[in-house]
This record gives C-alpha cells, sequence and structure tokens, in this order.
C-alpha cells in the first residue's frame, strides 16, 4: 500500500488503480481518442469514470515517435478547457496533467489538476521539478532517453536495467531536493526501447520495486503489442489486457489505459488470484 499527498489530502493506493487516457490531440497513434468535440470529449472521459477510472490522464502534446513539437502556449490551450470541464462535472475524480513543460504543470494545477506526468523525469524543462516541488502534487517520473523527435535512436544499452535502476535514482535524488514529496515511476514502455527491451522489461518489473515507489505501466495498444501480433493499434486491446495483467503480477500499482472497463476487470481478476494465493 502506499500513500499519497495530493494537495494536502492524503489518499491510499490500496489496490491498484487505472488512469484513463485522455489525448487532446489532432494526431493520437490510436484513433479512438482522435481529438474530438467539447460534448464528445466529456462523453469519451464520463465513459471511463463509469468504468472506474480512479484518475484521468491529460495530454496535449502527442509524444509518439517523431511527434512534432509544440509550444507549452498551444498545449494549454488544449488541456486547460478539459481539465476546467471535468473538475467542475466530476470534482472526486482525480486529474493528471501529462507535459513536460513547467508552465504547462502549473497552470493545469492551478485549474485542478492533482497529479503531473512528465515523459522525461524532468530532463527536458529544467525548471520542471522546482515547479512541482512547489506545487505539493505527486510527480510521476518516466524513464526516457532523448526525445519523443530522437528516442528511435536510444536504444543502446549495456544492461538496460541496470542503467534505468541509475537514471531512477538520480532523478528521485534530483525530486527530493527539489521538494517533490510523493514520487511514482514509469519505466517508460516504448521510449527509447525495442519491442524485445519492452518484453525484458515488462518480465522483470519487479526488480524496480527496491525503489518502494509505485509503478506506473503504460503498455496501453503500445507498438510492442500490434508488431509482435502482427495487426495495428486498433485490434491490440486484447493484447493489451493480457500485458496488463502481467504487469499488475509483477508489482505495477497504476495501469494507464486507452480501455478503462477492461483494465479495472484485470485489476479485479488478478487481486482475487494474489488474494487467494496469499491466504
Amino acid at each position: 500500500m502506499y500513500i499519497l499527498n495530493i494537495k494536502g489530502k492524503l489518499i491510499q493506493i490500496e489496490s491498484p488503480w487505472v488512469m484513463g487516457i485522455f489525448n487532446a490531440t489532432p494526431d493520437s497513434f490510436y484513433e479512438g481518442h482522435l481529438e474530438k468535440s467539447a460534448e464528445t470529449n466529456l462523453e469519451i472521459i464520463s465513459e471511463m469514470i463509469a468504468d472506474g477510472a480512479k484518475i484521468i490522464d491529460i495530454g496535449g502534446q502527442s509524444t509518439r515517435p517523431g511527434s512534432e513539437k509544440i509550444s507549452a502556449e498551444e498545449e494549454l490551450a488544449r488541456v486547460l478547457p478539459i481539465i476546467i470541464l471535468v473538475k467542475e462535472k466530476f470534482p472526486d475524480t482525480l486529474i493528471s496533467i501529462d507535459t513536460y513543460y513547467a508552465t504547462v504543470a502549473e497552470e493545469a494545477v492551478a485549474k485542478g489538476a492533482d497529479l503531473v506526468n512528465d515523459i522525461s523525469g524532468g530532463t527536458i524543462d529544467g525548471n520542471m521539478l522546482e515547479a512541482v516541488g512547489k506545487l505539493n502534487v505527486p510527480y510521476i517520473c518516466m524513464h526516457i532517453k532523448g526525445t519523443p523527435q530522437t528516442m528511435t535512436t536510444e536504444t543502446n544499452y549495456d544492461n538496460i536495467l541496470v542503467e534505468m535502476m541509475q537514471y531512477f535514482n538520480e532523478r528521485i535524488i534530483a525530486c527530493r531536493a527539489a521538494g517533490i514529496k510523493d514520487i511514482i515511476i514509469d519505466p517508460g514502455f516504448g521510449f527509447a526501447k525495442t519491442t524485445e527491451q519492452n518484453f525484458l522489461l515488462l518480465n522483470e518489473l519487479e526488480y524496480f520495486k527496491t525503489l518502494n515507489l509505485p509503478i506506473l505501466a503504460g503498455i496501453s495498444r503500445k507498438k510492442m503489442i500490434w508488431s509482435t501480433l502482427g495487426t495495428n493499434a486498433t485490434e491490440a486491446l486484447n493484447g493489451t489486457t493480457v500485458l496488463n495483467s502481467v504487469a499488475l503480477m509483477k508489482g505495477a500499482s497504476i495501469l494507464r489505459v486507452h480501455d478503462v472497463k477492461e483494465a479495472v476487470e484485470a485489476v479485479k481478476l488478478v487481486g482475487m488470484m494474489q488474494g487467494e494465493l496469499n491466504k
């Protein structure tokens, strides 16, 4: 069990949480989450909440390989109206802002976001960690090498697990020094990693439990699934559910997904299995 301090309120992660992905972008890799009208956006988010999402992760910038980088101002224009709307309609639902810009994190939290989800671990914007330290919200620190524009060329490791552990230890020290109280680590499936490396990482996910921090697994509909199966992102739900179940058995505390209902079912079934095994 982990306890997060969210703006002074203590919230327990007693069983794994499901984080629903909401991409406010015109170029999501998954066509089911392309930019839509405000009314349709609210319907999508409402359904995720009804299906059991504990967190809605709102992002305004595509981070798929080779994606075009946009400004903080454009990102804010995409995400702030949605954050305001969700907080107004669903005040008890947690919102994470998916950004690597400190200014976006600050504005989003001011409008109601409860967590900051940074794919760069503070390596893209040097002001990010200090900003989050002052916001009194949890910080999701992901592993990446390079940027979304360069990461496909950054897949060489002598020992990926050891190098990732070194990265997280360095980032955790930097986070603590900046005043960040609660850190969630994200191994960054698909970010500067080959398909083979992603499966190795999933199989060894327990390795990172020695950090004694919640682990977020973001596998949903990613290339590691559909390239292995010879399909595409649209047809990757079954594969996603299988690998989400593996992640849960390997110690994941949060699943970041496009399909909340199926992930919640995986949490329940794996939880039941683990409960019976531990009797």
